[in-house]
Parts: structure tokens; C-alpha cells; sequence
């Protein structure tokens, strides 16, 4: 019946399994139709695909763009000096836009905590009577230039790194990174995490202000390209990166006026937290990414985000918009005494480590990441390799050892990710659901899907002719 004859099978393998069994000579070719088969999916690709010399332009614009930028370290300094629009009523916080009411346990005990320690509130029963009556205003990180790892609370009296970007000129913020465990950041809110966070404002935060201030900047891109070839992906593990920024402190904290002993303090406070790092290079990532916002005709996104309830995204050519979904649940290891059943969703800005080309990107770079967050180093090879399908080119800056220094995969693109149906892949923490408590654990998940489709809908309807006021925007 099939002699002299080839057939080659598209996608279907039992269809395949049968002819083999009865001689063919076939040919099975592995085959998804685009977007999962969904038909208004591909009836947008489609349109958005009679642009696809703009898009290509404009894609490889913001790929440049990210590769060119140069994150330095310039100065720490008070969010409600630094920051654009903060006040003391206002409270920072990681995700996308969200109201008191949808906020999760970690978010609203971090927000309790900073109220208590700005000195807005005596206690904590005192600091959700304020929030309820409405004197309290709340808005993403985002919005102000600024990160903030898990809950991502960042309050006026905090201290924040001040990255700049010198390559384009804007700067980003993120606060200090507090150590694991039962700190703010995960929603823990007791004394001895007040009395930390103050203990950071008044010795901590001056006196790295002082210190960096007499240098010309400190180059983390540098760090960060040399950590990622030293075993960290610098998004959960940041081991090697914390070792060499301290490297860089050490000579400019001699060469002060500062005493042994608080230089002492501090050198052990840094090095016993492996995650300070992790602030820095948020920060960082953020001037990077930044960089490419409002690009016409750009389908990679710019921020990546989440709040514990949401997880959202934005992507270049739609500019500020958001594109939400439902917060995912990671899958990962959990401290003695807690299980999945404590966790809250996701949550945190630190996904700007992904969409600045690390973390997850680089989890290859770090095998050993996977005693943290869970999985095998295959898993984590495996990952990276993934990101490499919905991602519009390479890093030029942080290479891969084990991919015989390949670039990481950098710039999400909606469309790649919609019509291959797989979305970035995160490493995170967990928190546990309940105020007050903090970390439980550390995991990995992909990111929801439905911001995408949501996405590259608006991304199709502003790319249409006729839209006037998306064709008037300068590159």
C-alpha cells in the first residue's frame, strides 16, 4: 500500500505510531498550530504581522536600547528626597495598581509596619483604623521609578539605592534589602523588624551614602555579568554579586571617616544577608528596562510585576497601560514548619530581573539555585533554554558558561509568547499568606498567559492605521 511512497505526519503521534506499524515510510514532524489553535488569537497575529518590518525595527531599537544601557550606582538616599511624587501619606507598593481592600495579607502587613514606623500610627490597630479612614494614598512602585521586592512597600523615610542609567540619563530606585526571613518585605511587622528597618535608616543607608558619593558611580552592570560566570542569576541567588559589591565598599569605608566598629556592623550585617544584592540589581534592572518604554511599533515588555492578587505587564508600544491576570501559586521548597498550604500567591516587582535579561533568564548560570527555589540543574538548563523561544535576541552583556558563554535571553516579546503559548518563566519567594508572619519559602512558576492575550489585543488595535495619536509619538 505505501511502497514508494513517503508521508510525512504533522503533529498527530498515534497517526504517526500507525503507520509506522504497518511499513510507511513516514516522517513525523512535531506541529502546534500558533496561539494554541485559538482562532481571534491568529486572526490578530495575523494582522499584527502586516507590520512586521516596523515591529522588527522597532524591536531591535529597544534590543539595542537594553544592551547600550548602563546602570551605576550613584547614590543612597531618603525616598521622600529622591523619589518623584512621594509624600508622607503615600505608600509605595510591588504589582500593579491595587486597593486596600484586594490586597493580600504580606501587602497589607507591610503597609501596617511602615505606617508604625513612619510614626503615622502608634501600633498596628491604630494603622489600619488610618488606612480604612482613607488618609492613606497608595500606588505602585512602578509608577515613581522605583521596585520594591515581594510586598514592596516603600514608605517616605526609607532609604533607597539611586541607579542611573548613564547610557539615557533616567534613574530608578529600590530600597535596601532587609535579609530573609521575618522582615518587612514579606509582611512581617513586629518590633524587632521596626527596630531593623530604623537601625538601616539612621547607620546603615548614611553612611553607604557617604561612602558612594566620593566615587564617580559604581558600575553594576560590571557585577552583575561577572556574578552570573561566579554561579548567581542574581534574582534568588545572589552570593558571588553581594561578595564583589562588598569588595567595592570596603576600600571607600577605610578611606572614610567611619569608625572600625560601625564598619564592622556593617560588613557583617551584608554578609550575612547573601540577598543585599538583589535590591541593587532590581534597581538596576529598572533604569534598564525603563529605557524602552513608549518605543512605537515595540511588542517587548518593559515591566513585569506582581502584588500578591494581580500579576501585571506592560508592554512598550501601549505605554503605562497595564494588562493584568490572577496572581500564580509557585510550586517550590518551604522553611520547617510550612507547606503550600501557607503560601500566598505571588508577589513582587524583583520580575524586573527577568525582563532585564537575569534571573530565571540566567537560572543556567546558577545550578545550585535549585536548593532554594527547588527542581534539578537539568530543570534549570532547561528553563533558560525555554526563554530563549519568546525572547527577541540575546544579552551582549550577561553570558552563559555552561551555553559556552551565550547571551541570556533578553526582551520578552508578547507575540512570540502568545503564538507559542509559553510565558516567562519566574524563581520567587513565598510569603505566607497571613500578615505579620514572612517568609515561608522559595519557588518557581510561569507567569499567567491571560496578561499576554490581554496584551497584544490593545498591542494590535494601537498599531492599526488611523491611530492617530500612536503615529504622531517620536522614537
Amino acid at each position: 500500500m505505501f511502497e514508494n511512497e513517503r508521508i510525512i505526519n504533522l503533529g498527530l503521534e498515534w497517526f504517526y505510531n500507525t503507520l509506522k506499524k504497518q511499513g510507511a515510510d513516514v516522517l513525523n514532524a512535531k506541529f502546534s498550530p500558533p496561539a494554541g489553535g485559538d482562532e481571534e488569537m491568529i486572526k490578530t497575529l495575523t494582522k499584527i504581522s502586516t507590520f512586521s518590518e516596523k515591529v522588527k525595527e522597532a524591536n531591535d531599537k529597544a534590543l539595542k536600547m537594553l544592551n547600550e544601557s548602563r546602570p551605576f550606582l550613584v547614590d543612597v538616599a531618603r525616598a521622600g528626597d529622591v523619589i518623584p511624587g512621594m509624600k508622607k501619606n503615600l505608600i509605595l507598593h510591588a504589582g500593579p495598581p491595587i486597593e486596600w481592600e484586594r490586597m493580600c495579607g504580606p501587602v497589607k502587613g507591610a503597609v501596617l509596619g511602615a505606617l508604625v514606623y513612619e510614626g503615622l500610627a502608634k501600633n498596628l490597630q491604630e494603622a489600619e483604623k488610618i488606612v480604612e479612614s482613607g488618609d492613606i494614598e497608595f500606588s505602585p512602585c512602578h509608577h515613581h521609578s522605583a521596585v520594591g521586592p515581594m510586598a514592596g512597600v516603600v514608605s517616605y523615610s526609607m532609604w533607597v539605592y539611586v541607579v542611573e542609567n548613564k547610557a539615557f540619563g533616567n534613574r530608578a530606585f529600590c530600597t535596601l534589602n532587609e535579609g530573609l526571613g521575618k522582615v518587612l518585605r514579606f509582611g512581617a511587622n513586629s518590633d524587632d523588624v521596626l527596630k531593623r528597618l530604623k537601625w538601616m535608616e539612621e547607620v546603615l543607608a548614611p553612611t553607604l551614602s557617604e561612602v558612594v558619593k566620593k566615587t564617580e558611580g559604581i558600575d553594576i552592570k560590571a557585577i552583575t555579568s561577572q556574578a552570573l560566570m561566579m554561579g548567581d542569576e542574581c534574582h534568588n541567588r545572589n552570593v558571588a554579586a553581594t561578595n564583589m559589591f562588598l569588595k567595592e565598599l570596603l576600600p571607600l569605608f577605610l578611606e572614610s571617616a567611619v569608625s572600625k566598629t560601625l564598619i564592622k556592623e556593617i560588613t557583617d550585617f551584608i554578609s550575612e544577608n547573601p540577598h543585599t544584592y538583589l535590591n541593587l540589581s532590581m534597581a538596576a534592572c529598572k533604569s534598564t528596562a525603563d529605557a524602552i518604554a513608549n518605543i512605537p511599533y515595540c511588542s517587548l515588555v518593559w515591566a513585569m510585576a506582581r502584588n500578591g492578587t494581580d500579576i501585571g505587564i506592560r508592554v512598550s508600544a501601549t505605554g503605562d497601560e497595564w494588562f493584568t491576570a490572577p496572581a500564580g501559586m509557585p510550586k517550590g521548597l518551604y522553611f520547617a514548619g510550612f507547606d503550600e498550604e501557607d503560601a500566598n500567591p505571588d508577589l513582587g516587582d524583583s520580575t524586573i530581573s527577568e525582563t532585564a535579561g537575569i534571573g530565571a533568564n540566567a537560572m543556567a548560570s546558577a545550578p545550585a539555585i535549585v536548593k532554594f527555589v527547588g527542581g534539578t540543574p537539568e530543570d534549570a538548563m532547561r528553563y533558560t533554554k525555554k526563554m530563549y523561544e519568546i525572547c527577541w535576541g540575546e544579552s551582549r552583556n550577561f553570558q552563559i558558561p555552561y551555553f559556552n558563554f551565550r547571551g541570556t535571553p533578553l526582551g520578552f516579546d508578547i507575540i512570540k509568547i502568545v503564538a507559542k503559548q509559553t510565558a516567562p518563566f519566574i524563581n520567587t519567594g513565598i510569603a505566607h499568606k497571613e500578615a505579620g508572619i514572612g517568609q515561608v519559602g522559595a519557588g518557581l512558576l510561569f507567569a499567567s498567559m491571560e496578561c499576554f492575550t490581554k496584551a497584544l489585543k490593545k498591542f494590535a488595535e494601537t498599531i492599526q492605521p488611523g491611530n492617530r495619536q500612536f503615529e504622531d509619538k517620536e522614537w
